[in-house]
Parts: structure tokens; sequence; C-alpha cells
């Protein structure tokens, strides 16, 4: 990762393009992960071909990025894609775009085709020396969790059920579409411990349940995750009270897919290892053009461009170091964005690892341990046997999210080579004499944290709001990292530019 070069600019990187190395475009977007290429997406989707995406790193895709290898391919972030509600209509409509949506069901539900969905089994657990389907730890449960579990998921459907007076679910995706009704938005103000304990429900194992789920989600325990974004993990996922949660949509190389269909789309207009190092709006009322000044990484010099919009496509934390106005004057919304980090590997194995109980799934999660466990990349493409590549993912929850960033940033590739080897050590004795290569990520910034009280803060819908020409578009809008989320504001920042000006291109 260029976690360099966003030091530089944060500390103050500036250059200047020589006179010739100024052009003009319509649409500067600032970012190419899902977001920036969505907004890419749509404006081209709607006639506007006149636009380019700056990214400081050498490869698309931000946290859904992927790679590949002989073995296969696999993600280095997010891995997975719930199938989408019919409301979700754009999205729908773009997975119909890619043929992972074959049809509708007689509801009017998409019907994604079974290539693309999750290959069973799809969950295990490891638990006191041997492995257990499904990631509820059943085995063992006195009758106290059982009652505890189903008052739960009692609960959670009644969210399902629950609409407000304009017919609003209190959970749904994007959240722009959720209730803001007083009853569910009270959700936000406490943390999803204090919610299970108001319901008195103490059950170790439906607590890790739910904690893994905050920790899978949006790298936090659930004693720092929002009780509404908590609930937004299992009551967004169900269509109907009493229904299954939708299913996933995979590839080996997880979301990775998504990245490589949309730059092949806007391969020219993509600018890759281009970093923008300064957003300035022009001091006219109304103001008539941002200009853009970007650093190419590998050769040191300087471009610019003069854009009649821009799309901002970075997190939030991004801004208040490129957009010029912002470092003068720092708008109050931006110390509200928090941010986890990750410690993600990719270990590329000759052989599977001897396992005991349940036999290797797509997700494999350990039960007393501070990680999320591993994916295993070739069981979507139905390699059972051999050689195979296993993502493991640790989200560092601490308290401070600030000193934890810095002590991972700090750890060399040996130190996290260690703690990724003594982990699956449990499990797995034979692990170390299985890895031929380790390769290791280091997120810094790896996804906005959905804290008490910021979901419905002030501060993130202020964040939303275009200034002299920028317009914003990134899962921090949202206060959760999640797909849905990120080509959501996508759609809605490209629709705003054209909405500003019309003869960008046509109406979609």
């Amino acid at each position: 990762m260029s976690d360099t070069i966003g030091h530089r600019i944060r500390d103050g990187l500036r250059v200047q393009p020589t006179a010739d190395q100024w052009r003009r475009v319509r649409v500067v977007i600032v970012g190419a992960g899902i977001a920036g290429l969505t907004a890419a997406w749509q404006l081209q989707k709607a006639g506007c071909d006149d636009f380019v995406v700056l990214e400081l790193e050498r490869d698309p895709g931000g946290t859904a990025r992927s790679g590949v290898s002989t073995v296969g391919s696999y993600p280095w972030g997010a891995h997975y894609l719930p199938v989408p509600h019919q409301e979700n209509t754009e999205l729908v409509a773009f997975l119909e775009e890619m043929g992972v949506v074959e049809g509708r069901a007689s509801d009017g539900e998409p019907v994604v085709a079974e290539q693309y969905l999750c290959r069973d089994p799809q969950e295990r657990v490891f638990y006191r020396g041997r492995w257990y389907e499904g990631l509820y730890l059943y085995a063992g449960a006195s009758t106290d969790d059982l009652a505890q579990l189903h008052a739960f998921d009692a609960e959670v459907n009644r969210w399902v059920a629950w609409r407000d007076t304009r017919g609003r679910r209190a959970f749904a995706l994007p959240l722009a579409t959720c209730s803001d009704d007083a009853e569910v938005t009270a959700l936000d103000t406490i943390t999803m411990s204090e919610w299970l304990n108001r319901h008195g429900w103490h059950s170790p194992r439906l607590r890790w349940f739910i904690n893994y789920a905050c920790r899978d989600d949006y790298g936090l325990t659930l004693e720092q995750t929002s009780a509404w974004a908590g609930l937004l993990y299992f009551a967004s996922r169900i269509r109907h009270p009493g229904d299954t949660a939708q299913p996933f949509i995979t590839w080996p190389e997880g979301n990775g897919r998504f990245v490589a269909y949309l730059h092949d789309k806007m391969r020219a207009q993509v600018r890759l290892g281009l970093a923008a190092v300064d957003i300035i709006p022009d001091t006219n009322d109304p103001p008539q053009q941002v200009d853009v000044i970007a650093m190419d990484s590998a050769t040191q010099t300087a471009v610019g461009f003069h854009a009649e919009a821009v799309i901002f496509a970075a997190p939030q934390f991004f801004a208040r170091h490129l957009i010029q106005p912002y470092r003068e004057h720092p708008p109050s919304h931006l110390g509200a964005f928090e941010y986890g980090s990750w410690l993600v590997a990719n270990l590329f194995l000759r052989d599977r690892p001897a396992n005991r109980g349940f036999p290797l799934a797509w997700d494999n999660v350990i039960y007393d341990s501070p990680s999320l466990g591993y994916v295993a990349n070739t069981h979507q493409r139905g390699l059972d046997h051999g050689p195979t590549i296993l993502t493991y993912y640790y989200p560092l929850c601490e308290a401070d999210s600030r000193t934890t960033r810095k002590k991972l940033l700090g750890m060399d590739w040996e130190s996290c080579a260690d703690v990724v080897l003594t982990d699956l050590r449990r499990p797995h004795l034979d692990m170390r004499a299985l890895v031929e290569r380790l390769d290791i990520m280091r997120w810094g910034h790896a996804m906005i944290q959905p804290r008490p009280g910021f979901i419905w803060s002030a501060a993130r819908h202020r964040a939303s709001v275009p200034f002299r020409h920028i317009h914003f578009a990134h899962t921090d809008l949202s206060g959760v990292a999640l797909f849905e989320e990120a080509f959501a504001h996508g759609v809605r920042a490209a629709r705003a530019v054209l909405a500003g000006r019309p003869e960008l291109g046509h109406a979609v």
C-alpha cells in the first residue's frame, strides 16, 4: 500500500504542474474504490465520457482489491455481497448487467445464477480442538443458551416486520432508505452490548456470535458498536420475518470481481499511481471550476486538471488535507469520523491443513481468537484437495484507534506473519509446514467505525453536502463500510453532477 505517499500528503506535500501539464476535463473523480468506479460507471452510462479517475495506488478497488497467482485469485479485503432485495433497484440492475442476476422470482425478487452463490459448506467454527458447522456454537449449548438465541431471533424478526408511517423499514440497504423514526434512531445512542443487557441476554455463546458479527462488518466489538449498526447486520439481510438471511454472492477474488468489471469499462479514464494532492475550488459565486493537482508516484511529476466538478470518492480523513479551504478552516464534522485498522494476510499452501470435525468451509472462524479466521479461496471453485489460498482477517479492535493504527503500521513482515501463523496454529498444528508463501496487507484506515451516536449524527449528514462543485461519495458517508453503500453513493454523486450540468449527459 502507498501509506508513505498518503502520509506525505497529510504532512503538506505540494507540487505545481508546468503550464503544459494542465488539461480541461468535465469531471475529476478522486479515488478508484467501489464508490469512485461506480460514479464513473454512472457517468459513462449517462453518456458522459469526459472524466478522469485518480487513484494513488497502483491497483484499483480500495479495500475491495484482489490479487492473482498460479493457484487462483484471492481478495485483499471485502469478499462477498448479500443478494440485494428488489427495492435496491440500481444495484439489482447492475448485477443484471454483469449477468449475476439471471431473472426474477414470481414476487419480483432477483434470482442469482447458482455459480455465483456461496458454495456449501459455507461456515464453520473451531472450538476446543474441533470444527463445528455454522457460526453459532450449538455443541454443548444449554437450554438457556438456546432460549436466548431464539429470543434474539424473535426480536430481529420484529424489526424486520417493523414499518414506519411512510412504510419504510427500520433497517435496509442502502441506509438512505431506512426509517428515521425516533424509535429506530434511539438505538444509535447505546452500544450493542447495552442493548443486549437491557433484554437480559447474557449467554456467552449468543454474545460471542453477535460480537463476531460486529467485528466482521465494522471492526468493532459489541461494547464499541452502535446498537443500530449491530441490528442492521442482522435485520437488513432478512426479507420477511422468519426467513433466513439473504445468501452471499462471492468469487475466489471476492469483491475484486466487481472492481475488475467496473475498471474494464473505463480503463482509459482511470489513472493509477496518480495521487491527488490539492483540490482548489475557485472563489467565484457561484463557482465555475475546480482545479485538481495530482502527482505521479513513480516519476514524482505533477499534472493538473481544470474540472467543472469533482467527485471526492476518498475517505473523509483525506478531505482536510486535499481540499484547500478545508486545510485552512477544517469543518467540524471531519473530527467525528473514526477508522479501524485491519491486518489481512494471504497464505499460499501446498496442501490442505489437517482437520478434526466438520470439513473445510468457505468461512472458517476460530472461537477463542481475536481474528475472524480465514476464507478458503479455492472453495468457490469446487477444489477440495491440493494447493489452496487462505485469506486471513484480523480487525484490531483496541479502544484507541490512532495508537492501534500507529502500532500496526510499525510492524514489519516478520512480526505480522508471526501473529498470523501463531493464531492459525490453534486449529492447524501443521500450518507452518504447509505455507509456501505469505503476503501481508496492513490497512491503517480500513473502514469507518459506526460507534454510538455517529450513524444518525449531524456530522455524517453534513459530510454528504456538496461543497463548491465538490460532491462526496464514499462508505464513510453512511457510517458502515458496505458495498451497497459505496455503490449507492457513487450513483448518487454522479447523478448530482449530471443534474447540476445536464449537458454533461442524458438523464438516467
